[in-house]
């Protein structure tokens, strides 16, 4: 199962709260995911077809409990691309329209409405269940263990914008784009998409998504350090090789036997220790040195070797 199937499977499964909120419910799945058809006047059906089962269960139950219509269902198998899909079928029957004007499809004139039925936005519950709704009819969230990204598939460019105001009222940051005719309301933040669905009454699947955030930003970290602990190495390689050749180029032209003890230790340390940092160089001594010594005779040899370079018209 998906990750979006999974948190829809939850979604459809939030206890119900009010007959308003499942009627704002039912109408936003209605409006993005159903097909309404037309024969006359006042002689109206709708269609909804889906591939997830629990958006098949809601419209299902909501379209009984609310208004009490008859529907229908179909159930069929695709052996090609071995996906489900459920046909649900609301014949024409008496209260129908008036059951689509309660849900902001129909207008009061039988006309089709554009934006969303302020009046299904009664209260948070409402708004809540509205935007529950949309999201089981045309919502699309990204496995977390890749990109964060979640988004809501609408046609309509009145109710696309009223959408995102809605999901924007209730303290969630949501855009809309712009897609082939269609519009696609969009979250690309962690904490956003966690606010939505505790919001919408998805907490198992918040938590999941929480765990996941956790477990990558451990990873992260670990390979922050890791990178970071490369990058020394390679630089204390380097350092190391530069010093190597400075030695080289002393114990040549003037003998590393004729340095002082002290900077005669540090040429035999770095030869016999190469792979070493100056930190852990200075612990191979006894009694140990610290960075900031063995840097100071390093300067000396530095001096050392300009002084060469300058006697030899180097």
């Amino acid at each position: 199962m998906s990750f979006t199937a999974e948190v829809k499977d939850e979604l459809s499964r939030v206890k119900r709260k009010s007959a308003a909120a499942d009627m704002a419910e039912l109408a936003a799945l209605i409006r993005i995911c159903g097909t309404l058809s037309f024969r006359g006047p006042g002689r109206f059906s709708i269609r909804v077809s889906t591939e997830t089962g629990a958006v098949a269960r809601m419209v299902l139950g909501l379209t009984h409990d609310v208004f009490n219509l008859k529907t229908k269902l179909t159930f069929r198998q695709s052996i090609l691309h071995k996906s489900r899909n459920y046909l649900i079928e609301i014949p024409e029957q008496d209260h129908l329209q008036d059951a689509l004007v309660k849900m902001g499809i129909l207008t009061p004139k039988g006309s089709l409405a554009q934006g969303i039925n302020q009046d299904l936005l009664l209260n948070t519950a409402c708004c809540d269940a509205f935007i529950r709704g949309a999201f089981l009819a045309g919502g699309f969230i990204a496995d977390p263990r890749g990109d964060f990204h979640l988004e809501i598939a609408v046609t309509g460019d009145q109710f696309a914008n009223q959408l995102v105001d809605l999901v924007n009222k209730r303290g969630v940051h949501a855009r809309l784009n712009h897609r082939r005719g269609a519009f696609a309301l969009y979250l690309k933040s962690y904490e956003d998409i966690v606010a939505l669905l505790l919001m919408l009454g998805a907490r198992r699947m918040s938590r999941t998504l929480v765990k996941v955030r956790q477990m990558k930003s451990l990873k992260n970290d670990v390979n922050r350090r890791v990178n970071a602990e490369i990058a020394n190495q390679a630089r204390s390689t380097d350092a190391a090789a530069s010093q190597l050749d400075l030695i080289d180029f002393i114990d040549k032209n003037y003998g590393i036997q004729k340095l002082p003890a002290s900077l005669r230790m540090f040429c035999e340390l770095r030869r016999d220790f190469p792979e070493l940092s100056l930190r852990d160089l200075g612990q191979q001594c006894t009694p140990a040195l610290s960075k900031s010594a063995l840097y100071h005779r390093l300067l000396r040899l530095q001096e050392i070797e300009r002084k060469l370079k300058a006697e030899n018209g180097t």
